[in-house]
């Protein structure tokens, strides 16, 4: 169940969840027609929701969704929102019955609310190679080779995704194994690797969340 939230800190979630990208109080001002401070601000940062920092000469908020935010959105889809009450807009009403159409779509097609709406930019490396892993696994911690997973990634520094891959693995969110069959690999397959304790890794399979 889903923490239940004032009706500026929802309509900040949502518009923070469409712009999927770190968002300034003065563009907020401009989307949605009120910033996000004071009480608000400090319950959503409390909460783990939604990640503030000041930024620029004038030190202004800058407003991002964190991962707990993503999730909280999705539940609120799932759950369809608060019951409607007496008095409520019946505008307010209809936007819930499209968000829980959203849900519904998401479900259908095993897809994520980051998925639709994060800016790319937005994204860490991290979440860029679970979201590549997701497209290219054909079952749940399916073995993707790197290879493939590199190639979704595009012109990403390979030592960078290596540290990546590394770090996940450390946690145990990510596994990699070297690929038995050493005459199946092709020289791609051979450059993608990553060396872990002296072996090549060339397969990988993500814990699924």
């Amino acid at each position: 169940m889903t923490d239940r939230l004032g009706h500026k800190q929802t309509a900040a979630m949502f518009t923070l969840m469409v712009l999927g990208r770190e968002v300034p109080n003065q563009e907020l001002a401009e989307v949605a027609g009120f910033t996000l401070t004071g009480t608000e601000r400090t319950g959503l940062n409390k909460l783990g929701y939604v990640d503030s920092e000041r930024t620029g000469p004038r030190r202004s908020y800058v407003h991002v969704l964190s991962d707990s935010g993503w999730a909280w959105c999705e539940d609120e889809l799932t759950m369809g929102g608060p019951p409607p009450q007496r008095g409520q807009s019946p505008l307010a009403t209809a936007l819930y019955v499209v968000l829980g159409g959203l849900a519904e779509y998401l479900q259908r097609e095993n897809k994520r609310l980051f998925d639709i709406f994060a800016q790319p930019e937005a994204a860490s490396l991290a979440e860029r190679i679970r979201i590549a892993y997701r497209e290219l696994a054909k079952e749940p911690r399916g073995w993707v080779g790197l290879g493939d997973l590199r190639s979704k990634l595009g012109a990403t520094d390979a030592a960078e995704v290596d540290a990546a891959l590394k770090e996940l693995s450390s946690t145990g969110e990510v596994h990699l194994v070297p690929e038995e069959n050493r005459k199946a690999l092709s020289a791609a397959d051979r450059a993608a690797a990553v060396r872990i304790g002296g072996e090549d890794n060339h397969l990988i399979s993500i814990e699924v969340s």
